[in-house]
């Protein structure tokens, strides 16, 4: 089995959820869900502290020992502390029309580190937490390969290897 295989196969074990239905479930009360995903890599950012007040910017880079980021402003790069940033989505939840829980506790369970959220918010994933779901999580994009931008990635990182070690590399996402 290739690593598309595989990771198709994990995909599938997936339970997928209408974003209407959560919009239902949750519109008048989303403070019953709350969103875990941390701030990573091409985040949008509102700066509202400091030097740089009322500026957005992109996220370079994030540093967790020093609770720092490298942001993009205004074409130049800025160290600025996480405290003093916030990420700026254009709705409470990604605009794809489906949202996922895992199939597998062993999945949940590697989702309840932080480490590992971190991880999946890295391949593009908005992650939220629920008293009836659990854990979900959706992706903020389209109109191009979620496969390949997204579930491929998550595979890797994930450390998961359901596929032939001598099939690791036949698929490269072209």
């Amino acid at each position: 089995m290739t690593q598309k295989e595989a990771c198709e196969r994990w995909i599938d074990s997936f339970n997928s959820i209408p974003h209407d239905l959560i919009v239902k479930a949750y519109g008048d009360c989303p403070e019953d869900m709350q969103e875990l995903t941390p701030i990573s890599s091409g985040d949008c950012v509102y700066i509202h502290n400091g030097k740089h007040e009322d500026n957005y910017g992109e996220i370079i880079k994030v540093y967790p020992a020093s609770q720092t980021a490298r942001v993009l402003v205004d074409g130049e790069n800025r160290i600025i502390s996480l405290n003093n940033i916030s990420v700026e989505h254009d709705s409470w939840l990604p605009m794809w029309s489906t949202l996922w829980t895992f199939g597998d506790s062993c999945d949940e369970w590697w989702l309840e580190s932080e480490e590992n959220r971190k991880i999946m918010a890295n391949c593009g994933f908005r992650i939220y937490e629920s008293e009836e779901l659990g854990f979900f999580f959706g992706i903020d994009g389209c109109g191009y390969s979620f496969f390949e931008e997204h579930w491929l990635p998550l595979y890797k990182e994930r450390g998961l290897q359901w596929h032939d070690r001598e099939q690791e590399d036949i698929y490269d996402g072209n």
